[in-house]
């Protein structure tokens, strides 16, 4: 093939990727559901579980493998995008003091993952089975335990906004819990996928010291060049943004060279981003970015899903797939509702908070396409684990509506509302701290 014919089936298969994205994701919203399950949806359609059996060869025409490696560069580069923006977002300092959110938080992420460990302890021959080959080794182990404690905050903000769960009290918690889970999980699954897949122990001693010494730079020597630079005299926010896109494609490369995803070292780079002096980030460089980002992101969904063969399932990996779906929902539902009780939360209201805490979705994709090209999981069980992201994702929505009240839930006893970016902002106006004494029970301990 041509570079001419390369680029022009990379054209053609970008009109097709987005339009049905597009398409599929409204379709989603139009049913109650996060855009984002939509957008998964249509991945999967694009790949050969669905394209690929039509007669004809459509599959094969519109997605021919020479320009598979360029649609997997784009969607590497939406991702550096999008992990830049969460990492910029990131600001756990707001929760200082907040009990409940600590211990939904903690629990939301401890005992999914004590769930992801027990169910390969228990079940090795069956996760043998359906990986392919693959070793089911510690790495194995502790991967599946991440696995399975992640909690979508992109696609959870979006589920709180669209059932009218903005400012209430269980949007707020299972908001600012999922992004401490977050914060979490990346440091976590960097130390487990550091050394690779057949690292040795030396290997593993010799990345992690690297990847200490380039945290350790980029928090002492680029953050500070970078707080310099940017406030400086007469500094012009449409020269920063080259810049800051420059910074979290270097970083992806530095961690990627490294022996990690490129995603880490983006989340890195926005993570060392200076802030504006109220400790908010720069709305000028967010908005360009999350627009570049999204308008990229329906490639990797299409890359993410064309992945999954469904085909290539057996029996008995359906078996595997409900105990992996029952363990995902038992694990974060348990964890969130009763860590919330624990905190003197109405049982309504600690039940609502685990279930938002159940939303996976992006992040969930991002986790397992990192597996997949590590080599820690293989196609088969990749795939059994999108369509585990995707139930649960989709479950969502059904589960809030018996747990919501005919008037709405209660009031957020906190001054935190969900902004904009899908981030905790302190809420404005007369009704700034109020606490509300309607039927919510004793007041929680936050």
């Amino acid at each position: 093939m041509s570079s001419e014919s390369v680029v022009t089936h990379v054209v053609g298969a970008l009109a097709v990727v987005i339009a049905a994205s597009y398409a599929l994701g409204a379709l989603a919203r139009r049913l109650g559901q996060p855009p984002v399950v939509g957008q998964l949806f249509a991945g999967i359609a694009l790949g050969p579980s669905l394209l690929g059996l039509l007669p004809g060869q459509v599959y094969e025409t519109l997605f021919p493998a020479q320009i598979q490696p360029i649609l997997t560069s784009l969607a590497q580069v939406a991702l550096v995008l999008f992990l830049f923006v969460v990492g910029y977002e990131l600001d756990l300092g707001m929760l200082r003091g907040q009990r409940s959110v600590t211990a939904v938080s903690l629990s939301g992420f401890v005992l999914p993952m004590a769930m992801g460990a027990g169910i390969v302890l228990v079940l090795p021959d069956a996760f043998a089975s359906a990986n392919g080959g693959h070793p089911i080794d510690t790495t194995f182990v502790l991967y599946m335990a991440i696995a399975l404690s992640i909690t979508a905050v992109p696609v959870l903000a979006s589920i709180i906004r669209d059932q009218g769960l903005a400012g209430t009290r269980p949007g707020t918690i299972a908001m600012a819990s999922a992004g401490v889970i977050d914060a979490l999980s990346w440091p976590i699954l960097a130390v487990v996928l550091v050394g690779g897949e057949h690292g040795s122990v030396r290997d593993w001693v010799v990345k992690a010291v690297l990847l200490v010494l380039y945290v350790l730079v980029m928090l002492f020597a680029v953050r500070p060049a970078l707080e310099r630079w940017m406030g400086r005299p007469g500094a012009r926010a449409s020269a920063h943004l080259p810049v800051v896109v420059t910074l979290a494609m270097a970083s992806a490369w530095a961690t990627n060279a490294l022996g990690l995803h490129v995603i880490f070292g983006a989340l890195l780079a926005g993570v060392i981003m200076p802030r504006l002096p109220d400790g908010a980030p720069d709305s000028r460089l967010l908005r360009p970015l999350q627009d570049i980002g999204g308008l990229l992101l329906p490639v990797f969904f299409a890359v993410s899903g064309m992945a999954v063969k469904l085909g290539g399932l057996r029996s008995s990996d359906l078996a595997l797939l409900a105990v992996i779906c029952a363990a995902a929902v038992v694990s974060k539902v348990a964890a969130g509702s009763l860590s919330a009780r624990g905190s003197r939360l109405p049982w309504r209201e600690s039940l609502l908070i685990g279930v938002l805490l159940n939303t996976r979705g992006l992040t969930e994709l991002i986790v397992l396409n990192v597996g997949l090209q590590a080599g820690v999981i293989g196609p088969r069980l990749y795939a059994l684990l999108v369509v585990m992201a995707l139930l649960t994702t989709a479950a969502t929505g059904p589960l809030i509506k018996p747990l919501r009240r005919a008037d709405g839930p209660p009031a957020v006893p906190v001054d935190l509302v969900i902004g904009t970016g899908g981030t905790l902002e302190p809420r404005q106006g007369p009704d700034a701290g109020h606490l509300p004494t309607a039927d919510a029970g004793p007041a929680p301990r936050l």
